[in-house]
């Protein structure tokens, strides 16, 4: 359906069900794909959202929003289309949204992955006629290490630490990022000393209600002011990174878990000590896995390197591809 999608100053309007996608602004009616910051934002008049994002989403935007949440893959309709959502890998209760009109189908990915990730649905291929991808790591050199091989890299960072006498701050993302490493320690049946900065914790009391139990890590705040964290694992948030809160644990070894931790010059300019990759978005083999599987016959291209990966794959692979201007990456700490 020509012109379906267009972009608004108040963000990507979806147009036969009259309704915005992870909005930049307030507006009446938002569909949410996840609740990382850069998609859901506070103050519009209703939220409609996938069921396992409900209490996340409420989190990020506030108590007293009106939500509407539904199952993954059951539709519903708003205005004069079908919507359903479905998932996304990213984190819990990310979603990408299907929509449909005249028997047209767009499909809005939001952010995605196809690792495994026991802490967030995997990643559901959905036929469309119209794609719209991020590409935060839309570049060949991005291509990640294989799960096992990240938590090897960050269980061997620990206890060599350990083995130093140096407790082990890793930073990474509060919601999503946090989880999931402390999914693969447990795995691994590494589950202490570990302790959690207070955001992190708060995230995972909302993960806890979903049946994950994350109880063997603690707050540091529960120790006395001389406490010994040697031996200790600590995941924070980046914004914590050379601040007071961090004192209490030294001396201490830094690292930070991300897609970006790849490029040695992001390693080198950020002031961590070490780098471990360990990303919650597609690489670029992943992305275009995902782009050929759809069987779409346009893709829009947006978050990231949308320049590069559109021109990608209209020039290299004959797909009709083109940057959804207006409408590109905003930088936020969610990765």
């Amino acid at each position: 359906m020509k012109d379906s999608l267009v972009v608004q100053k108040q963000g990507l309007f979806y147009k036969p069900g009259n309704f915005y996608i992870d909005p930049l602004r307030p507006v009446p009616v938002a569909l949410i794909t996840h609740a990382h910051g850069d998609h859901a934002r506070s103050g519009s008049g209703e939220y409609i959202t996938s069921e396992k994002n409900a209490a996340l989403l409420r989190r990020r935007v506030g108590s007293d929003a009106k939500i509407t949440s539904y199952p993954y893959g059951e539709p519903f309709i708003l205005n004069n289309s079908q919507i359903s959502f479905h998932p996304a890998g990213h984190i819990l209760g990310s979603s990408q949204i299907r929509c449909e009109s005249n028997s047209y189908v767009t499909l809005i990915s939001g952010d995605y992955k196809r690792q495994e990730d026991q802490t967030a649905d995997p990643f559901e291929t959905i036929p469309c006629d119209l794609f719209v991808t991020e590409a935060t790591f839309g570049l060949p050199i991005y291509n990640w290490p294989t799960v096992e091989t990240s938590t090897h890299e960050i269980l061997k960072w620990w206890q060599q630490n350990a083995k130093d006498g140096f407790a082990s701050i890793l930073f990474c993302y509060a919601l999503g990022k946090a989880q999931r490493i402390l999914q693969m320690i447990k795995n691994h049946h590494q589950t202490g000393p570990v302790y959690v900065h207070g955001s992190i914790q708060a995230f995972n009391t909302l993960y806890q209600e979903e049946g994950f139990d994350f109880s063997f890590a603690t707050s540091p705040l529960d120790n006395p002011k001389n406490f010994d964290y040697s031996n200790a694992l600590i995941l924070a948030p980046p914004s914590t990174f050379r601040s007071v809160w961090m004192k209490r644990f030294l001396p201490c070894k830094t690292a930070f878990a991300s897609g970006w931790s790849l490029v040695r010059g992001n390693r080198r300019r950020s002031g961590y000590d070490k780098g471990l990759v360990l990303s919650d978005h597609a690489d670029w083999k992943d992305l275009l896995r995902t782009i050929k599987e759809t069987k779409a016959k346009k893709v829009l291209v947006t978050h990231g390197y949308e320049q590069l990966l559109s021109r990608y794959l209209k020039e290299e692979l004959g797909i009709d591809a083109k940057p959804l201007a207006g409408y590109g990456f905003i930088p936020n700490e969610e990765e």
